[in-house]
C-alpha cells in the first residue's frame, strides 16, 4: 500500500501528484481528506476518474481500521484502531452536553513508564506518524458524524504515549487540525499533555502554531515524584518548573497541571501545600484526577472526601478542578488504556473478553 494522504501537508500532495498536475488538484484532494473527510479516494468525485484511478495505484486515503469499539454507560466510546503495518492504538470519544472531547494516542505504548498507568506497562512498540495522529481524529469525526469546525469539539493527546517525545509529528498534526481550510479545529480547543520533558517543552514553546501545554505533575517532592514518575531522574522537577516558568504563553493562555491522587501516597493537605508553593509564581490551573485503577496498578483511589480536602487547599491559590472519571467501566478514563481487546493484552491482565457496553471484570 502507498504512502497515506492523510499526514501530508498542501506541498506533499502536490508533490505526490508531480509537476503534470495543475496546483489546484492539489488543492481539492486536500479540501476532500481534511474538510470533507472523505474515506476513499472514490469519495474525491471533483477531480478526474483517471486521475483518481493513477492516485490508487501509489497512495492510499489511510484511514485507521476499526479492530473493536466499546461502549460505556457513560456514553464514552473507546476504539481499537488497527495501523497500517498491524500494530493497534486507541482512541477515546467523550461526549458531554453537546460538546466532544477527542482523546487521541501519539505512540504506540509508552517508555515514560509512570508508575499509576496501565499504559506504562505496554512499554514502547513505536512513534505513531502524522497520518496516523491525524487519523484518529477523521475516524472519530466520520463514526460520530461530527463537524470539527461547528460542533464543539476538543482534541486532546491524552492516549497513549508522550506526545513531546513524538514531537515533529505531533506539530505537523497540529497544523493540519488547526489549519481552516482542512480541518479546521482552534488551537485554543487542542491540548498537549507531558510527563515534563523539559527540552522539548522550550521547543514546543517556539512552535507558531501548537496546542495548548498541559504537565502532568503528580508529586508535591522531587523524591515523590522521582518514585512516582522516573522520567524526573533524567528531567528534574525544579527544571521542570522554570521551564513551565520561561513557557511564553499566548495572551488567551493559562498552563494546566494535572495532578493523579493516590490515596496515602501523594494526597494529603501538606502535598497539597506543597504544590500550591511550587507552582506560586504559574499563571495555571490545576485538574485534580483521582487513581483510575486497572490490573497491574498498585495504588489504591482516595476517598471523594480526600479529593475534596486537596482541592479545597488549592482552590485559595488558583483554579483547581475535579475531572469526573469517563469510561472507567471499559478502560478508557485516563491512566487505563493498554489496548486491551480480549486477546492477549486482556489474557495477560487476568481480564475476561470485553463486549460492547459490557463492563470488564476486575480479576478477583
Amino acid at each position: 500500500m502507498g504512502p497515506s494522504l492523510i499526514g501530508m501537508e498542501l506541498a506533499d500532495i502536490a508533490a505526490v501528484l508531480g509537476p503534470d498536475e495543475p496546483a489546484y488538484r492539489a488543492r481539492q484532494i486536500y479540501e476532500a481528506v481534511y474538510r470533507r473527510r472523505v474515506p476513499s479516494l472514490a469519495g474525491i468525485t471533483n477531480i478526474p476518474r483517471d486521475l483518481r484511478r493513477r492516485l490508487a495505484e501509489t497512495a492510499s486515503v489511510g484511514l485507521p481500521e476499526l479492530q473493536q469499539r466499546y461502549d460505556s454507560a457513560d456514553g464514552t466510546i473507546r476504539y481499537l484502531l488497527r495501523l497500517q503495518d498491524g500494530l493497534m492504538v486507541e482512541t477515546v470519544v467523550m461526549p458531554e452536553d453537546g460538546r466532544y472531547t477527542i482523546c487521541i494516542s501519539t505512540q504506540v505504548g509508552c517508555a515514560v513508564d509512570c508508575k499509576f498507568c496501565l499504559t506504562a506497562l505496554m512499554g514502547l512498540e513505536r512513534n505513531l506518524t502524522t497520518g496516523e495522529i491525524v487519523g484518529q481524529v477523521l475516524f472519530a469525526a466520520l463514526d460520530q458524524r461530527l463537524d470539527p469546525e461547528s460542533a464543539k469539539l476538543n482534541i486532546v493527546t491524552m492516549g497513549q504515549g508522550e506526545p513531546l517525545l513524538n514531537l515533529p509529528n505531533v506539530l505537523k498534526a497540529t497544523r493540519l487540525l488547526a489549519d481552516p481550510a482542512g480541518v479546521g479545529v482552534s488551537q485554543r480547543r487542542m491540548t498537549l499533555s507531558t510527563s515534563g520533558i523539559v527540552p522539548r517543552i522550550e521547543e514546543l514553546g517556539r512552535a507558531p502554531t501548537r496546542p495548548k501545554l498541559a504537565v502532568s505533575l503528580n508529586a508535591s517532592t522531587e523524591e515523590q515524584r522521582r518514585q512516582l514518575m522516573p522520567v524526573t531522574r533524567k528531567y528534574r522537577l525544579s527544571d521542570l518548573l522554570e521551564a513551565c516558568r520561561a513557557y511564553p504563553l499566548r495572551p488567551w493562555e493559562k498552563l494546566t497541571f494535572e495532578y493523579v491522587l493516590l490515596r496515602g501516597v501523594n494526597d494529603s493537605d501538606a502535598d497539597a501545600r506543597r504544590v500550591a508553593r511550587l507552582l506560586a509564581r504559574l499563571n495555571c490551573k490545576v485538574n485534580l484526577i483521582a487513581l483510575n485503577p486497572g490490573p497491574g496498578i498498585l495504588f489504591e483511589t482516595p476517598e471523594p472526601e480526600r479529593v475534596h480536602a486537596f482541592q479545597q487547599v488549592l482552590r485559595r491559590s488558583f483554579p483547581c478542578f475535579v475531572r469526573k472519571p469517563r469510561g472507567l467501566d471499559i478502560y478508557a478514563a485516563c491512566g487505563q488504556l493498554k489496548r486491551m481487546s480480549g486477546g492477549s493484552d486482556a489474557g495477560a491482565a487476568g481480564l475476561v473478553p470485553l463486549e460492547a457496553g459490557v463492563a470488564p471484570r476486575h480479576p478477583a
